[in-house]
């Protein structure tokens, strides 16, 4: 380890900074976020620069540097491009014993400033030892994407609470199985969605209720998208790997069931077509009952809950049995298998409006407005229809649309595996008759299938 990480408490302190350009002004902005009153030496000072010190009781000592105005100063920041200049104050900080950091010049730092991703309280700095500072900035910037910014309002929650739980629990074992429950339970999830009065009153509730009260469970209806992992949002990542128990269906990929908690008990509801591994009103029960029991429970389904796929059912159950739930979107097979397909739903010149329409016919007798559907200038999107194709298109014939329109079929979009086929309504059955593309499949019916060939970017060969 190259340097030992260190967090200075800078409140009220005074701090010199010798350069008063760019750079200084870029270490000035993060001094007084951290409270110093920076003493400034410079010949000339930038017009922000000077606006920072007026703004935060700083002042401007003098123009030239010299020993007598470390005197005082709680660490020392040099941001000039003499280099005699700044082997000088190097050398006088640590005859001094002063914290002194150069910048850009690693071997005249006595202490770096690290990449900094502020959630305070709670602060991370990240330092490639000023080896590689670029890397330290990517890795700030994921860190960045990471960790909610609502962190913050947890970390102030905490220390608003701190003195009560200590006297609450005089084991510090006690204390510690306490926080990590709150920091990962419902309590953190109402501070994440902005419900800082709840969650404060849940907190205290806890509190109150520790001895006597079984754990709060709760529902994360989470929507796992097509199939590739980088196409989940962060809170669903993030409820996934906190989650107890997860239900997951056959539609969500491998790859992003491995990025559930390791621990995690998983449970398998999926269904296929005439063929329901755990019937839906026993997967309702499963959801209640894993609750109840005090776990956090991810309910886990392909593409988007509330886009075919029964999520608004869970949760009317969920409701009834008083169970709190929150609803994480994810990426519907139609957005995500057009665009990695290479067609718009959507375009100036070939379609105004989209129609998501369910190709799971009851008994395979057709219940949906083919009539409506054959309105030009629209995209139509149909999901689960792959083994219904045929009464699909005899539906749209039959109503008026061309036997010419383009119509194109995606098969296990956005995955490695993705295949794509396009043709007509008066060809494609037997296309795909001969193709025999696998299930889970959309179809895209519409002009748009047109710049497919040319929009064609993903899994594709020359």
């Amino acid at each position: 380890m190259d340097y030992l990480p260190l967090f200075f408490n800078l409140q009220g302190r005074s701090v010199l900074l010798i350069g008063g350009g760019d750079v200084g002004l870029r270490k000035a902005r993060l001094l007084v976020r951290a409270g110093a009153r920076i003493a400034l030496i410079s010949h000339e000072v930038h017009p922000e620069l000077e606006e920072l010190l007026q703004e935060h009781q700083g002042q401007i000592l003098g123009k030239d540097y010299a020993p007598q105005w470390l005197e005082g100063q709680a660490v020392v920041i040099a941001a000039t491009d003499d280099q005699a200049l700044n082997e000088q104050i190097h050398a006088d900080c640590v005859a001094h014993n002063l914290p002194i950091n150069v910048v850009d010049s690693p071997a005249l730092c006595t202490f770096v400033f690290p990449a900094i991703v502020d959630r305070s309280p709670v602060v991370i700095g990240i330092t490639s030892s000023g080896k590689a500072p670029v890397l330290a900035r990517l890795l700030r910037a994921k860190l960045e994407t990471w960790i909610p910014t609502r962190y913050s309002d947890l970390g102030q929650l905490a220390a608003r609470f701190r003195d009560s739980v200590k006297a609450r629990f005089s084991n510090i074992n006690q204390r510690r199985k306490f926080w990590e429950n709150t920091f990962q339970g419902t309590v953190a999830e109402r501070v994440f969605n902005g419900q800082m009065q709840e969650a404060e009153q849940l907190l205290q509730e806890q509190l109150d209720a520790s001895d006597a009260a079984e754990p709060v469970g709760e529902v994360y209806l989470v929507g796992a998208g097509p199939g590739d992992p980088e196409l989940l949002t962060f809170k669903a990542l993030r409820l996934m790997q906190q989650a107890d128990v997860v239900l997951y269906d056959r539609l969500v990929s491998k790859e992003v069931l491995d990025l559930c908690r390791r621990d995690a008990e998983m449970i398998y509801v999926g269904k296929k077509r005439d063929n329901h591994a755990v019937p839906q009103p026993d997967i309702n029960r499963l959801l209640v009952e894993q609750a109840q029991a005090g776990h956090r429970v991810v309910r886990l389904k392909g593409g988007d809950p509330f886009v075919f796929g029964r999520g608004g059912e869970e949760l009317e159950e969920l409701k009834m049995a008083g169970v709190p739930f929150q609803v994480v979107p994810g990426i519907t097979a139609a957005n995500a298998c057009s665009a990695y397909a290479g067609i718009p739903l959507t375009h100036r010149d070939y379609a105004q409006s989209v129609k998501m329409v369910t190709g799971q016919l009851k008994n395979r007798t057709s219940e949906l407005n083919f009539a409506e559907m054959a309105h030009p200038n629209q995209t139509l999107v149909f999901y689960m229809g792959l083994h219904t194709l045929e009464l699909i298109v005899e539906g749209l014939l039959e109503n008026g649309k061309p036997p010419e329109t383009l119509i194109a079929l995606v098969s296990q979009g956005s995955t490695p595996e993705q295949r794509v086929l396009t043709g007509t309504l008066a060809d494609i059955v037997a296309q795909q008759e001969k193709a025999q593309l696998p299930a889970p499949a959309i179809i895209i019916v519409g002009e748009v299938v047109a710049l497919q060939p040319q929009l064609a970017w993903f899994n594709t060969s020359d």
